[in-house]
């Protein structure tokens, strides 16, 4: 049995056993957690994204095209601070007894991850600058990997809470095809924006606190992560079984 499989029935309320019903509340969580940490980054941390790479990819192009080497170093800060963060994530939920539910010590991680930087950013009032931006930038974006790798070993192909340019693609891609609404997916695209346009709030009226919104989200959905799995709606149908090992559950 693969460690995806194992990791993957182990992943409880991070996945939804019903084709079609709505996202786990841990899952919307994460995703509002990720709207909010990628506000943060953009607004304070130097116009750059932390779960973001296909923005950040671009914005290095740009950056070394136009000789702007700061863009460059806040790029290049919060790209390896993915990769590493995508390595740690993936390898502690897919490791360990998947009785033991290993995706919750991923979680823990990068709960203590996104707490340093809120102490770090009260630390400096909310006005990172210099090696303290670009160390809060480096945190932001090793939580932001951790979470995407978790997502990735626990969920199924159409899952994730940070890359939703692939999400909005598989709604619409399935839509056209087959005439099928992803109504889990459809809740998490609207989710995102949702927990950008708090964190921008805060960032503009109460910007010293700001990274309280995502700590805070996160501990929860971490606390929501022991919740099992809901059942299905009054008529709702349920998709088939997942093939022996794969897994695999539909969100």
């Amino acid at each position: 049995m693969t460690a995806q499989a194992r990791s993957g029935r182990a992943g409880g309320p991070l996945t939804s056993r019903h084709a079609g019903s709505t996202p786990s509340a841990t899952v919307v969580t994460l995703t509002l957690v990720t709207g909010a940490v990628d506000t943060l980054s953009f607004m304070a941390l130097g116009d750059v994204f932390t779960s973001v790479m296909t923005a950040n990819l671009a914005l290095l192009g740009l950056s070394v095209g136009s000789d702007d080497f700061v863009l460059t170093g806040h790029v290049a800060v919060a790209l390896a601070g993915f990769v590493c963060g995508v390595l740690l994530g993936s390898r502690i939920a897919a490791s360990g007894d998947p009785a033991k539910a290993p995706h919750r010590a991923a979680l823990a991680v990068e709960t203590l991850l996104l707490c340093g930087f809120l102490a770090g950013w009260i630390a400096v009032g909310g006005r990172p600058s210099g090696g303290a931006e670009m160390g809060l930038l480096a945190t932001a974006a090793i939580a932001m990997g951790c979470q995407s790798g978790m997502i990735r070993v626990i969920g199924t192909p159409t899952m994730s809470t940070t890359y939703l340019t692939g999400t909005l693609t598989g709604i619409l891609a399935e839509l056209a095809t087959k005439g099928r609404l992803q109504r889990a997916n459809v809740v998490l695209i609207a989710v995102l924006p949702l927990g950008a346009a708090l964190s921008a709030i805060l960032v503009t009226w109460a910007r010293t606190y700001a990274p309280v919104l995502p700590a805070g989200l996160l501990l929860t959905a971490t606390l929501l992560s022991f919740v099992p799995p809901g059942e299905p709606p009054p008529g709702a149908h349920s998709a088939p079984d997942p093939a022996p090992g794969s897994g695999k559950v539909d969100p």
